[in-house]
């Protein structure tokens, strides 16, 4: 049976999980980077990814969170913020963060990650920057579990160990994968009981 949860449900789940106030590991040697893992709950609650363009520089064509390299003095919360606004037009105000989880690393490129939570009250009207997003993704969390699984993926001719999700349509891999594996073990924790 596949779970569903409503936007009160996800909150008490996440609560004792996530860290609220979130920061970026003091790793001197070490990008620093913040994604954040927005979650529309009206209706069954959905996840937002976007598809990133084929011409940019970086992870071209790949299927991401909305995020980016934090700007000194930033918290993981306004990189996250900031980020998302600049590549999907989502006003900050927006967005109901519940707190950081975790950091993860970056294979490839040597970045720490710290993902931070949102909730959406209701899907926005995202607009894209077109030189960075070429779609925006929204997948509904029930089942999101059962297309997950651990795997082998070559991209650009190199074989890395990683998770991987075989949605409708896309291959989620890498980083996103894992940052999305760590959030939905989260929020399927038996160890959490709904309040």
């Amino acid at each position: 049976m596949v779970a569903m949860y409503s936007a009160d449900e996800i909150r008490k789940r996440l609560g004792s999980v996530l860290d609220p106030d979130g920061a970026f590991p003091d790793l001197p040697s070490e990008r620093v980077a913040a994604v954040l893992v927005p979650v529309v709950t009206s209706g069954d609650p959905r996840i937002v990814f976007t598809l990133r363009t084929g011409t940019l520089s970086r992870h071209a064509g790949e299927i991401s969170f909305p995020g980016g390299l934090a700007d000194p003095g930033e918290t993981p919360v306004a990189t996250a913020l900031r980020e998302t606004d600049e590549e999907l037009g989502l006003p900050p105000d927006e967005v109901d963060v519940l707190g950081t989880l975790g950091t993860f690393h970056t294979r490839v490129l040597g970045t720490v990650i710290v993902p931070v939570v949102g909730l959406l009250a209701s899907e926005p009207e995202f607009r894209p920057n077109a030189a960075e997003i070429e779609r925006v993704l929204l997948q509904p969390v029930a089942g999101l579990s059962g297309m997950g699984r651990e795997s082998e993926f070559t991209w650009e001719g190199q074989t890395f160990p990683t998770y991987v999700f075989d949605t409708p349509g896309q291959v989620i891999w890498g980083a996103t994968a894992r940052i999305l594996r760590g959030f939905l073990d989260a929020l399927e924790s038996p160890a959490i009981r709904p309040g």
